[in-house]
């Protein structure tokens, strides 16, 4: 490099230079490295040039070298917030995750205006497990992304969690343009903050329409989707954000959610440990790596990872239910004291609160101490359904119009239609009522293939009644404008979404949603000839058991007495409708039958599904696939007989579930009459 003689010549050539450096950064740090180089031998301890070199190093792959060349830059520049943004990335890069959080911090302290180090302290706080101070930044990522002043006001709503103004000026602002992609990701992240993930999805999907290279766009794309169990559309999403920045914490932490919602525990597990290599302190990291642990069936190492996490954040309720809903782990008194001592702080979180008291209540019963331990389930409720939106009317509506729809002329119209696959195998009915355990006897056949409790059926109806754009076609009613092609797609789609999930060449696999039991008619249309198994139990047994179990999502009319038997009481009537419509469609398991004779009904079982009886079905416990639900211990051995009686402990407490349960209580297993005239009786 010529950099010439006079003393404004220089310094002309010196920024030129820096310049084609700062150019060269993205397409070739190594010659970028070369650049500064050269500039730092004619001006030594130049401050652009030894930013750019630490950049040019970091990106290239050799952070250690990037450290040696910005620590030094950074305490000699106090107050430049970009010396301190590489430097935060940089240590970040080494593993050195708590000062990266602090060096991050330290560059939006001194300018509050960079983006960029907004959203990678948002990242960090969200891998170090800081989930309200990653809000917070993303919301300042968004807010200082953007000049535009309407978009500055709903970023300071949204900073301050004034959701409904956010909203109120985002709407205004997406009529006059409707393809600003920062407004409609800034319109995403209100609907996620409401909890409506369907809709952050659609406004995410037209942001990467609009720009497919909106990285932290795809970021919240994949997230959506993950929170609604939507795995296998959100890994192709993570895999392509890790192309750009394999080392990004949040970007990895992510992935390994997303392959343990796909079932691929080994690889899931793997990447947790190399995320703990480099944030070994995150006490919620460690809480995911134990789930993946205990799903795959290594239940010593899960509880050594919860164990873990106990000890980095004993405060964290999670993880404290977490070793509760092992079911088979009984807590010492040690044990006892803590959780009854983190209850009585003022300064517990409401969501920490509710864990421990589940946790509590799970303790206590397990040491027949039943008024305490139902108190305790009681307060856990209460705090959780208080934090839940749930419209009891819904379901009851549901069940309306489906017995109006789906009449036994409905369904011989459209005979033949529909994909004619056999290979599903459909679990329905309510959680805690059995299905893990079918799954797991029918999973020990040679030619099934268990899976998970999949999210396409609902995806599927989802998408059908928004195609149909009206109230007055509200799902089912959008089921009639589909033909015999249309339906026998949906079929061939619903297979094809599912395809991910099978790992092995068996000729079955088994869907065991249990909320399915909403879609049996749809289920039917598009895949006539799939095997559906209904998982039934006492409603007192199969009601408290779900009043006692914390539910991660997607069951919230679990957390109130008198909502639980209106809903199971809706669930026996709608399925009620079916057996008349659709006689011998359904194959019932009652789950007392199933413990007290369980040859019979495995035998029953399997030729119902069109499959040869095999004896290691009888020995379902000693298959080591993978179980996700809550009953994943309990099924790692022999028939589990306890269960069935527990709820008598606590029966002076369920008269609110009694009584809305009414004569579907009186008359199991025999279903009542729901006929109009005897509805109420």
């Amino acid at each position: 490099m010529n950099v010439g003689s006079g003393a404004a010549e220089a310094v002309g050539s010196v920024d030129a230079a820096l310049a084609h450096a700062g150019r060269l950064l993205e397409r070739d740090p190594a010659l970028a490295a070369e650049q500064a180089s050269e500039i730092l031998k004619v001006a030594p301890g130049h401050p652009g040039a030894t930013l750019i070199l630490g950049i040019a190093r970091r990106t290239g792959g050799d952070p250690a070298v990037a450290l040696a060349v910005l620590e030094p830059l950074a305490m000699r520049q106090p107050r430049w917030a970009a010396a301190h943004y590489e430097l935060g990335l940089t240590l970040s890069a080494l593993g050195r995750s708590e000062e990266a959080v602090a060096t991050l911090r330290r560059s939006v302290q001194l300018n509050p205006d960079l983006p960029d180090a907004w959203r990678a302290l948002a990242d960090h706080l969200m891998a170090v497990g800081d989930d309200a101070g990653a809000e917070t930044a993303r919301a300042r990522f968004l807010t200082t992304s953007t000049r535009d002043p309407q978009l500055l006001a709903a970023g300071a709503a949204l900073c301050e969690n004034r959701i409904p103004e956010a909203e109120a000026l985002l709407r205004r602002h997406l009529l006059e343009h409707p393809t600003d992609i920062a407004a409609i990701r800034m319109f995403a992240e209100v609907a996620a903050r409401l909890g409506r993930y369907g809709d952050a999805e659609s406004l995410l999907a037209r942001c990467l329409e609009l720009a497919p290279a909106f990285h932290n766009a795809r970021q919240n794309y994949a997230v959506a989707l993950y929170r609604q169990g939507k795995y296998s559309a959100a890994l192709p999403q993570i895999e392509r954000l890790l192309a750009t920045d394999a080392g990004n914490p949040n970007y990895r932490n992510l992935y390994a959610a997303v392959l343990a919602g796909i079932g691929e525990y080994a690889r899931a597990i793997a990447t947790y440990v190399e995320v703990l290599k480099v944030y070994p302190r995150q006490a919620k990291i460690w809480l995911s790596y134990g789930h993946a642990l205990k799903t795959s069936g290594q239940r010593a190492e899960g509880i050594g990872a919860y164990r873990r996490a106990i000890e980095l954040d004993p405060h964290l309720g999670e993880v404290w239910w977490s070793l509760a809903n092992l079911k088979t782990y009984r807590f010492g008194a040690e044990e006892l004291a803590h959780m009854r001592a983190q209850l009585a702080r003022a300064d517990l979180s409401v969501e920490d609160r509710y864990h421990f008291h589940f946790a509590l209540g799970k303790a206590l019963e397990d040491q027949s101490l039943y008024a305490e331990s139902f108190e305790h389930y009681r307060e856990g409720n209460a705090l959780r359904r208080a934090r839940v939106h749930y419209e009891p009317e819904r379901i009851i509506d549901h069940v309306a119009r489906c017995k109006a729809f789906f009449t036994g002329a409905f369904f011989a119209s459209r005979a033949g239609a529909g994909a004619l696959a056999t290979d599903p195998i459909f679990i329905v009915g309510l959680p805690r009522a059995g299905s893990t355990l079918i799954e797991q006897i029918l999973s020990s056949h040679s030619q099934v293939e268990g899976t998970m409790e999949l999210p396409d059926v609902p995806a599927l109806a989802q998408s059908i009644a928004a195609r149909a754009g009206t109230e007055e076609l509200r799902y089912p009613l959008a089921l009639e404008a589909l033909g015999g092609e249309q339906l026998r797609a949906v079929g061939e789609d619903y297979l094809a979404r599912t395809r991910i999930q099978r790992k092995s060449q068996r000729p079955f696999f088994i869907d065991k949603l249990p909320n399915n039991f909403l879609h049996v008619g749809l289920i039917h249309l598009m895949l006539p000839n799939a095997s559906i198994i209904d998982a039934r139990r006492h409603p007192l047994g199969c009601c408290f058991s779900n009043f006692k179990q914390h539910f991660a999502r997607g069951q919230n009319f679990t957390y109130d007495l008198a909502e639980l038997g209106a809903y199971y009481r809706a669930y026996v009537e709608l399925m009620a409708h079916f057996d008349a419509v659709l006689p011998q469609r359904v194959h019932r398991v009652f789950y007392e039958d199933m413990v007290e004779n369980t040859e019979d009904e495995v035998r029953r079982l399997l030729e119902y599904c069109g499959l040869p009886f095999e004896a290691g079905c009888l020995r379902f416990y000693e298959n080591e696939r993978a179980v996700r639900t809550a009953s994943s211990e309990q099924v790692r051995s022999p028939i589990y007989r306890q269960g069935t009686e527990q709820w008598r402990h606590f029966e002076q407490w369920l008269e609110p579930l009694k009584t809305a349960l009414g004569p579907v209580l009186v008359s199991y297993p025999r279903v009542p009459d729901f006929s109009p005239d005897h509805r109420d009786n």
